[in-house]
């Protein structure tokens, strides 16, 4: 058995998202199992080489977890030849002179979204990447989530036939910071620091939709800011110029339509964080991160419109659970250990940077309408 080490620069870890799901549940998680093993008894060992600006941060987590490798000098990791991957969850603003540094220097590219701030910056990237010859991908977490992949074995089944709606709830009360800290970073909700919930979220609904039910073509939002003062880190309160709620409905390729919520301004009466809908004229279902449960339209029952006497139907008991069939690891990891083995063995991927590229499409295209008021065409994509 041989090992072959693919060493991994991995810019912003010291974050939520970037130390949780990418570093300690995706990357550590793939050597604490012995690695990824591959064919022909190769495995294959993640080396991290942690990235950022704050020493004293990256010191502590490499610490931690016993890791040798960490810099606060980018340059010198992307001059770096045993360097082969260049990974990404910076701030949005930072994102995309990073991404061009790294494609110069000739590394593969994984990175969070949105790519980029604008369309246009999106598709440099991907241009600059495709004409440097480097494998490009792009997080696209949800489409791992058991929920989701149960929601995606129903479409692949048949099971709703003709797909005629999907309706999305997202989203929960994130603390304005005064009375109790807030559970998100104050810059998400600067507009001049790339903050918003449209350019965050919208991008996560693009790739769901087009995945498991088709191409949006169409998209109609609006964009509010709902709590317009917030409390910083150090306590200090300011102005929030960033939208904390989005409202989008979308046309969809097969003739279906989307109704997405989107809130970090909403109390939660839901069973999950983020619930679907899908209604077709076989069969409806309700995904949300883990679980699924699903009305065929032979067990549908027919309720009447009655508002004089209560309630008696158990609407709630009518449903049935789509069973797991297997076992579902950690979405991050999933997709991570996906596009190693695209990058040591050129295994089909379509994750890229304009997959990525599709989904700040939808945000601009999303705050547009909002600022226009009406609803706008999604021309498809190409490089």
């Amino acid at each position: 058995m041989t090992r072959r080490t693919v060493r991994i620069a991995m810019n912003g870890v010291t974050g939520r998202m970037g130390y949780r799901q990418h570093l300690v549940r995706s990357i550590l998680a793939i050597r604490e199992q012995g690695g990824l093993e591959l064919e022909g008894g190769t495995i294959l060992w993640p080396e991290p080489v942690l990235v950022g600006r704050r020493a004293h941060a990256l010191r502590a987590i490499a610490d931690r977890h016993g890791l040798e490798h960490w810099t606060t000098d980018l340059d010198t990791v992307l001059a770096d030849p045993s360097i082969e991957i260049y990974f990404d969850a910076q701030v949005t603003a930072a994102r995309a002179t990073a991404l061009r540094r790294a494609v110069a220097a000739g590394k593969h590219l994984y990175c969070e979204k949105p790519t980029a701030a604008s369309l246009q910056g999106a598709l440099d990237i991907a241009r600059l990447a495709r004409d440097a010859g480097v494998r490009t991908g792009v997080v696209q977490d949800k489409l791992f989530l058991p929920g989701l992949r149960k929601l995606k074995r129903l479409v692949d089944g048949g099971f709703f036939g003709r797909i005629l709606s999907v309706r999305g709830e997202f989203g929960y009360w994130v603390f304005e910071g005064d009375w109790q800290p807030a559970q998100r970073p104050s810059w998400n909700y600067r507009a001049e620091d790339g903050g918003g919930i449209t350019m965050d979220m919208f991008p996560h609904w693009e790739y769901v939709l087009h995945e498991l039910f088709g191409r949006v073509t169409t998209v109609q939002a609006l964009a509010a800011t709902h709590l317009p003062q917030r409390w910083d880190e150090d306590g200090k309160p300011y102005a929030a110029t960033a939208d904390d709620a989005a409202y989008g409905v979308f046309q969809l390729a097969g003739g279906a339509v989307a109704q997405i919520n989107s809130s970090w301004a909403v109390r939660v009466h839901r069973d999950e964080l983020v619930e679907f809908q899908v209604d077709g004229e076989h069969g409806s279902a309700v995904a949300g991160l883990r679980n699924c449960r699903v009305q065929h339209r032979a067990a549908t029952p027919k309720p009447v419109w009655n508002p004089d006497l209560p309630s008696t139907e158990p609407f709630r008991q009518q449903w049935h659970e789509v069973p797991d069939n297997g076992e579902f690891d950690n979405a991050f990891k999933a997709q991570w250990e996906l596009f190693l083995r695209h990058v040591v063995l050129d295994e089909p991927w379509r994750w890229d940077l304009l997959a990525g590229a599709r989904g700040v499409q939808l945000a601009e295209l999303g705050l547009r309408s909002s600022a226009e008021g009406r609803r706008l065409d999604v021309p498809e994509l190409s490089l």
